[in-house]
């Protein structure tokens, strides 16, 4: 019985370690929008960019559609700092790979925080 106790107490622990992990994943999140000349063709080589994103610091991405207009992405991307988002903004590699996968255009970049209460 002192085991399992044991063994239950060592499992909560890991639980509220790995939650705390979780509120620290979105220190600076980055918002991207542009157009792009077809949806299809731009998911695909955003996808194979995802082992570069991960190299370059990003630890969580989604990406939308505008309701109006499906060529109207906004991707959202979650860094540890601001400085890791800037220089991921910056890199040459996502510029060629932006350009290589049809977005048209100069995107809206801009970087958030979580609000305080």
């Amino acid at each position: 019985m002192k085991i399992r106790n044991l063994l239950i107490a060592c499992l909560m622990g890991i639980a509220v370690l790995g939650a705390a992990g979780v509120a620290r994943a979105a220190d600076v999140r980055m918002f991207v929008r542009h157009e792009v000349a077809d949806y299809g063709a731009w998911k695909k080589s955003y996808d194979a960019f995802a082992p570069n994103q991960k190299k370059m610091g990003v630890i969580y991405q989604s990406v939308y559609q505008s309701t109006d207009d499906p060529n109207d992405v906004t991707v959202i991307h979650d860094f540890h700092s601001l400085e890791k988002a800037k220089a991921f903004a910056a890199s040459a590699d996502l510029k060629a790979a932006m350009e290589k996968s049809g977005v048209k255009g100069a995107p809206q970049v801009w970087y958030t925080t979580k609000g305080t209460k």
